[in-house]
């Protein structure tokens, strides 16, 4: 058994993959017993064979590299890596990470002060030292229509501000993804990452249905990576309509029908007048006016590759 395993996404980008995991053996303590497991998520060949290469020959012995022929996502990506798991605390740390100092070791040791703490995450920042917004608010119909803004004005103690900077540990509704330090135990009991969701709102979900069985989530400052936001996803419709599906799946789930309905209306209204000036959202309005339903998720639309 580990204290941490740290379980890392690769999709087409092992270049960073390489330096994340190069990060990760500079940076942390050599008190902690830690297994790096490596998920390539279907990339292209000669990225994965470059990557397989840099695994099979690296000095560190407890890093493993598992493939999978079908791209299942963040989430999917990420239970695949689970499975290999033995340890305590599981770190789940995106690709275009670099951590700056002994992230592990800090968030490993402020978890363990407080069973009811589940989730920990550090602060990020840009690779030009620029702070990034490290958490965020639950997806709920209130941040869809009023905004973040609006919530941390009339609602403070539960919505912390996330742009201000922090010296001290701050309970927040969830972390980011780029970089999640969770007990075992608890991602456990409410099943991890819930695999219908092929990208974006996993970590607001596993942290609400958390929250359920009273377990909380918290930022913890001291804990400094850099993060190459987006620099592993492509930005385009596909995954702008992405988004939607997983938000309105997240709400659906969370809040019930009529919340469900009630916002993909609204969207479906502003993208009606969106389309006429932006055709380009042409296929999310239709998506939308579909529904919205996980049918029309990019995982449905992925294919089996061998090596």
């Amino acid at each position: 058994m580990f204290d941490i395993a740290v379980i890392i996404i690769n999709y087409n980008s092992s270049k960073l993959t390489k330096e994340c995991v190069d990060s990760i053996l500079e940076k942390t303590s050599k008190m902690l017993s830690i297994q790096i497991i490596v998920v390539d998520n279907c990339s292209e060949k000669d990225d994965y064979l470059a990557l397989q290469h840099y695994c099979d020959n690296h000095q560190f012995q407890n890093l493993q590299l598992i493939r999978s022929k079908i791209n299942t996502g963040f989430g999917g990506g990420n239970m695949t890596g689970y499975h290999f798991a033995h340890a305590e605390y599981i770190a789940f740390v995106n690709n275009d990470t670099l951590l700056l100092n002994d992230c592990l070791l800090l968030l490993k040791s402020y978890i363990e002060k407080d069973n009811s703490i589940a989730v920990v995450g550090g602060q990020s920042f840009t690779e030009t030292g620029k702070r990034m917004v490290a958490f965020d608010h639950f997806a709920s119909i209130s941040k869809e229509l009023f905004g973040r803004d609006f919530l941390e004005k009339i609602y403070p103690s539960k919505y912390p501000k996330r742009k201000i900077e922090y010296n001290n540990p701050i309970k927040v509704n969830y972390v980011q993804g780029s970089f999640m330090f969770v007990r075992a135990n608890d991602f456990n009991e409410v099943g991890g990452f819930d695999t219908n969701i092929f990208l974006y709102y996993e970590e607001t979900d596993l942290c609400k249905r958390l929250e359920k069985i009273e377990k909380s989530s918290y930022l913890l400052p001291d804990a400094k990576y850099i993060h190459y936001h987006g620099a592993s996803t492509p930005q385009n419709i596909a995954i702008k309509t992405e988004l939607k599906i997983s938000l309105l799946y997240i709400i659906r789930k969370h809040y019930g029908y009529l919340s469900y309905y009630f916002l993909l209306n609204y969207l479906r209204i502003n993208y009606i007048f969106s389309t006429l000036f932006k055709p380009k959202y042409c296929y999310l309005l239709k998506v939308l006016l579909a529904g919205a339903p996980l049918s029309k998720s990019l995982k449905t639309k992925q294919i089996i590759k061998e090596v």
